[in-house]
């Protein structure tokens, strides 16, 4: 749900203006595994093995991304989260993200957070244009701010826009960068966003690498909130609403019934997809935690 509620303490600038790279998300969860409180200690980054930025850096993205949580006993301490032991952990299902899937995993989870995402859900959530240039991101997020009461500055937002871009675009699309700015975030392979020149492109429809499973994880995700007062959604919720697989995953109708029709099987009607006088409708029994770990585990297993 999008209140402004949810945005008293929005994070930004934790990122260093470095994008998630290969093995930081790992690193991240095998560090707080041995010492929850590493990442107050002065020498972090030389436990860790990296430059004092990108030591701040990986604690912001395994936040940012759901792998790592704060303590609620212990003020500064992390700890893994459910998420990412099981596919971080040396014998977790994918703890070198060698599986498009979990990119797939990454992105939901990242542009679903709109504490620390929250420029990633505004623009896959709120913002509508297919074609746009750096500038138009830019004024569209101080638009979104001012609405919500959210203070900052323009070269704030401007830093977010370009890490936001970087996440998601090659460095060979890009001109005049340094060499810590030329290393590729996984998300790249995504084929999320195209780049030419300044001109950047929502790729919208189909999406081969997106399994049923991993959808589903994140539908089951989605619709969690609603299943508190009803067992019914419609389809045009799951394809137009704010933060729904539609908008972050940038897929079409057709694709959005085609994945339903497989969950059906999948969750042996577990989720069923229904037309009621001419509006289509997605009715479930059971949308637990445990039921959307079934999915992970049945993708990886």
């Amino acid at each position: 749900m999008f209140t402004t509620k949810n945005f008293s303490r929005p994070s930004f600038g934790g990122h260093e203006k470095f994008v998630i790279r290969r093995g930081w998300l790992k690193k991240g969860v095998d560090s707080v595994s041995r010492d929850p409180a590493i990442f107050r200690r002065e020498d972090c980054f030389v436990e860790l093995g990296v430059g004092k930025n990108m030591a701040s850096a990986i604690r912001y993205w395994g936040l940012a991304t759901g792998f790592l949580q704060e303590s609620e006993g212990r003020v500064g301490s992390l700890y893994p989260t459910e998420l990412g032991k099981a596919l971080l952990m040396d014998d977790g299902w994918d703890p070198y993200l060698e599986d498009i899937g979990s990119l797939w995993l990454i992105h939901w989870k990242l542009a679903s957070n709109q504490r620390r995402g929250l420029a990633w859900y505004l623009i896959f959530s709120r913002y509508y244009d297919i074609e746009f240039r750096k500038e138009f991101l830019v004024e569209f997020l101080e638009k979104q701010f001012k609405h919500l009461g959210i203070q900052t500055t323009e070269a704030m937002i401007e830093r977010e826009v370009d890490v936001f871009l970087r996440s998601y675009t090659p460095t060979q699309s890009r001109k005049n960068m340094s060499k810590e700015e030329s290393l590729d975030c996984p998300l790249v392979d995504l084929n999320l966003i195209h780049q030419n020149e300044r001109v950047y492109r929502f790729n919208f429809g189909r999406k081969p690498s997106l399994s049923t499973e991993i959808f589903g994880y994140a539908l089951f995700e989605y619709l969690s909130e609603r299943a508190k007062t009803r067992n019914t959604a419609t389809v045009d919720e799951c394809i137009y609403q704010p933060g729904s697989l539609g908008q972050v995953f940038k897929i079409d109708e057709n694709t959005i019934l085609d994945y339903l029709d497989t969950l059906e099987s999948l969750t042996q009607g577990n989720l069923r997809l229904r037309e009621t006088a001419g509006q289509r409708q997605i009715y479930w029994q059971d949308i637990s935690h445990s039921k959307r770990w079934d999915l992970l585990r049945s993708y990886y297993e």
